[in-house]
């Protein structure tokens, strides 16, 4: 299956910072309805700084953000250098009003294109006990 598929990207990081601001686009903020009844919220957005062939054809990587992570796959990585440069990120909701969420803990940079926002839900989205590689514990989170 390489049919290729339209992403419509529904809004844009406009503020990032300790409190990032991130603005639905107005033909998407119906969808935000009932946001504010969540703590956190799941951000998907595209690493528009990082979408070239080069970045795409990207498949081992070396966590520059951990020292002395091995080199691994970019599967196994949160590299924003990958196929398909989405990144992922769980922010705490600190405000919503008028198609914008006011969040705490979003790492994407002023004018990062937003693919989607989930809520999050500690049932389906927390896996006490995960295991992961000891490198994963040092360093900043990703």
């Amino acid at each position: 299956m390489s049919k290729k598929r339209n992403v419509e990207f529904i809004g844009v990081v406009e503020k990032s910072g300790k409190i990032s601001r991130v603005k639905v686009f107005t033909k998407f903020c119906t969808g935000l309805q009932a946001i504010d009844r969540y703590s956190h919220v799941v951000i998907l957005y595209w690493f528009h700084l990082r979408d070239s062939k080069k970045e795409r054809c990207t498949l081992q990587v070396t966590p520059k953000r951990h020292p002395g992570a091995p080199q691994g796959g970019v599967f196994a990585s949160r590299s924003p250098s990958r196929p398909n440069p989405i990144g992922m990120c769980v922010a705490k909701i600190v405000r919503f009003k008028n198609c914008t969420l006011y969040v705490r803990g979003l790492d994407a940079v002023e004018g990062t294109p937003v693919v989607d926002i989930k809520p999050y839900l500690p049932r389906s989205d927390s896996v006490p006990g995960a295991r992961v590689p000891t490198w994963t514990l040092r360093g900043p989170k990703t």
